[in-house]
This record gives structure tokens, sequence and C-alpha cells, in this order.
């Protein structure tokens, strides 16, 4: 992975306090004027390091492989939707107008690509919402009872709706 673009910003009326954050593809990196370039150096690769690992705990460990999504379906469905598991479920390349899709008649589902970096209480969202498909095919009353026994429904529903509102893909939850 390359090395990201960093931007020091100094600040007089910072006292002691360092932190960091992302602007797009930059790192910003905010740092007391104060400081020696030798703690300026210090500093930034200390706060890339936290900035990386506060990213990749907010990551689904799903993300890695079809396996690892496999796994993760068969908890929620023992959990939330009494144990019933597709027979399959895998990654696909991105779609144009969903994010993910079930089969209920071969009990397959397939979650895009595009939701591998949201966060876990997300992707889990999406995986409850298509294994409540396995017990009911379409979108009605019996199926949305299902869907809300996953306590962050609403708030996932309201997570996607602004990712793709944002990324402008016109993806909506009766897709």
């Amino acid at each position: 992975m390359p090395e990201p673009q960093v931007e020091v910003r100094r600040s007089a009326r910072r006292r002691r306090m360092v932190s960091a954050y992302r602007e797009g593809d930059t790192v910003v990196v905010l740092l007391p004027a104060r400081m020696s370039k030798t703690e300026e150096k210090h500093w930034v690769a200390e706060m890339l390091s936290r900035l990386q690992r506060s990213e990749t705990k907010r990551r689904s460990p799903t993300r890695v492989s079809d396996a690892a999504l496999a796994n993760r379906c068969a908890e929620l469905a023992g959990r939330y939707l009494d144990g019933l598991e597709p027979t399959s479920v895998r990654w696909v390349p991105p779609m144009r107008t969903r994010w993910a899709s079930c089969t209920p008649s071969e009990g397959t589902i397939r979650i895009s690509e595009r939701l591998r970096d949201v966060p876990p209480w997300v992707l889990d969202y999406v995986l409850v919402h298509e294994l409540a498909h396995l017990h009911v095919p379409g979108h009605g009353k019996d199926f949305w009872e299902l869907v809300h026994r996953y306590p962050r429904s609403e708030r996932a529903m309201g997570y996607l709706e602004g990712l793709s509102a944002a990324a402008g893909l016109g993806i909506t939850e009766e897709d």
C-alpha cells in the first residue's frame, strides 16, 4: 500500500495536542507551532499509525474473504433469524442498483464489494436483510418484522441511504 500524502498544519494556538484526520486522499496532521522537525517526524509517524489502527478497527473482518462472510452470516442467522442459513454467500463486483441480492429458491446471497469498507454493523444489517429474504421473498410487513430483529437496522438503513446519496448511486432500500 502506498504511503498516504501528509500535510502538516502548525498552529501557534495549539500547545500540546497533536491530532490527525483524513481529508480526501491526504492525511492532515495538526501540531503545535513550537515543535521541532524531529518531534514533527515522530508525531507524523505516530499519528499515521494511530489513524490506520482506528480505521482498521472500524472495518469488518468479514471483508477479507467469502468464508469469513459466510461465518458472519451463520452467526447472524442463529442470533436473529432462527438459524436459517444460505447455501452460499459471497462478495461480488459492485452492482449498479443494489447493495446485495438474494435468490431464495437457491438459498444464495451476493454482497456488493462496495460494502467491504463499511462499518461492521452496516454489513451485518445487509446480511440480516438478505437472510430475511430466505424466509420472506418480498418486502412486505412480515419481511420487515424479521429485519427489525436486528437492533441497528434503522441506523444502518440511514447510513446506506447517505452513502448512496453521497456517491450518487441512486440505490434505495426497496431494490
